[in-house]
Parts: C-alpha cells; structure tokens; sequence
C-alpha cells in the first residue's frame, strides 16, 4: 500500500511540475526552466553530501563515461520534454511521452542484444498506429509538437537502457546526484543569453519545478522499494488523469475524440508490454529457482 501510495503521488507531482513548466514556457526559455529545476531539486543531495556527510554518493564505482553520458542526455531530455508541453496541450503531450515504452524494446534490440518476442512487436506497431490515430485529419497535435514529443519520448527510452546498465555497477543515489549537478551545468551555459528576469508571481513556479522534481524523485524511489516495478510501472497512466484535468482547468484543453481514441490505443499497448515483461521476469524467476 505505501508503494502504491507513493507511485500515485509521484506521477501526480511530475504532473504539476509540468503544468508549472508550461506555465512559465510563455517568458521563459525551455533551458532557463530546466536550469532552476536541476539547481533546486540538487540542493537536498548537496546537503546530504556535505552536512549530512554522505559522501559515498559521490563515488562513482566503475561507469564514470556512463554517468555523464546518462546526466547530459538526461538534461537534453527534460528540456525537450518542458517544450513539448509548451508547444501541445498537456494531455496529448503526456499520451505521446508513453511511446517511450515503445521505443525502449527496440533499443534493448539494437543495444543489449536483448530478445523481443513476437506480443511485444505487435504491441510496438500497435502503439505506433495509435499514434497515427492521433495525427490524423481530425486530431489536433501539430507536427512540431508531434516531432519534439517523440523526441523526448526517444531520449527517456534511452535513458532507460542507460539505467539498466548503470543499476548493476552504480547506487540511485550517485545516479541521481550527477544528473543534477551535471545538468545544472549544462544548463547554465546558455543561461547568460535565454535567462529572463522572473515576475514575482513566476518566482514560486521556478522554485515549484524544482522542488517537484525532487519530492517527485523521491517519491518514486520510494514506491520502488515498497512495490513491484510492474505495479509501479501501471501507475505512470494516471498522470493522462492528472494532465487532462489540469489541462482543462487552466487552458480549457478538451481532448478531441480522435486523440482520446490514439491516446487509448497507445495506452493499451503500453500495459500489453507490461504485462508480458511482468510474465517474463515471473518465469525467468521460476527457471531460476527451479535450477537451485
């Protein structure tokens, strides 16, 4: 229950760190939003790291290339992610970053060697054609947001592969720390020709996206530890909950019938992987006690 409990508020918190993203998108660039985010939410890490003096977090054990791989592509990501939510309604937008799950069996493939059997191939074309639901005539996702959308959803897949990697050599928490500060300085070296004075009502909003990002990172490592992956996994489809309720309520943002039809579809493929990969591990599992 505490898993699930934390799951639920995790995806809700991503979800408003989004809205506030898009929120400050109208003044402000996509790189000066992701800056203050990757600045806020780094500061419980630094403080654990130096008062607290949890410095094992800064040792990186063996994948020192990998994590910086992991921390730039991660920043390139979240500032590709906040444009998209800048460019679409909140959520199309979401529906369309679910195609990671999509794109994250066909990198297993082509980087890991890893198997895909012939359910999975049918769920990623299945997807895909959801996707193309949602572009039609009659749909409303513009071509650029459409492009920078699966854009994102691309860069989270492969950082999804590049965690499957460095979860076997490195801790979450050394993970985590080096994509923040990484990225906060990635982020900071434009800073000087996109960075816009803030108003003081956007002032919370940059202090919110941080901070959301954080609450929402700890949230999920705590729904982790507490449930199975595969169930945690099935909560990501509230944020479409979450996003469409607040896409409505601050932008009068009604999903047309076209999109809500793609966005299922997409969505139903989404769990069909789920499900079979839960299967896998449950049967890869019972091999492997069977042996011993």
């Amino acid at each position: 229950m505490l898993g699930m409990l934390a799951a639920l508020g995790a995806f809700f918190v991503f979800t408003v760190m989004n809205v506030f993203a898009k929120l400050l998108s109208v003044r402000h660039s996509v790189i000066e939003i992701a800056f203050y985010r990757n600045l806020i939410a780094c500061m419980p890490f630094l403080f654990m790291a130096f008062a607290m003096g949890k410095r094992e977090m800064l040792v990186i054990r063996s994948q020192p290339k990998a994590i910086v791989f992991r921390a730039v592509l991660g920043a390139m990501s979240l500032m590709t992610t906040f444009a998209a939510f800048a460019l679409m309604p909140m959520a199309e937008t979401t529906v369309l970053l679910f195609t990671a799950s999509l794109f994250m069996p066909v990198l297993g493939v082509l980087i890991l060697q890893e198997h895909v059997g012939p359910y999975r191939w049918a769920a990623i074309v299945v997807g895909f054609i959801g996707v193309v639901i949602m572009t039609g005539p009659s749909g409303t996702v513009n071509a650029l947001g459409l492009s920078v959308a699966l854009a994102a959803a691309l860069m989270h897949a492969t950082l999804g592969i590049v965690l499957r990697h460095l979860g076997k050599h490195e801790s979450p928490e050394t993970i985590v720390f080096y994509f923040l500060v990484i990225g906060v300085l990635v982020t900071a070296l434009p800073m000087p020709f996109v960075a816009v004075w803030p108003a003081p009502d956007e002032a919370p909003l940059l202090v919110g996206v941080g901070l959301c990002g954080a609450l929402a990172q700890w949230l999920l490592s705590t729904a982790y530890r507490h449930a199975p992956a595969a169930l945690v996994t099935v909560f990501n489809y509230t944020g479409i909950v979450w996003a469409t309720l607040f896409g409505v309520l601050i932008w009068n943002e009604w999903p047309t019938s076209v999109v809500l039809a793609g966005g299922g579809v997409v969505i139903a493929s989404n769990v069909l992987i789920i499900w079979r990969e839960s299967r896998l591990r449950q049967v890869t599992g019972a091999g492997v006690r069977a042996k011993l």
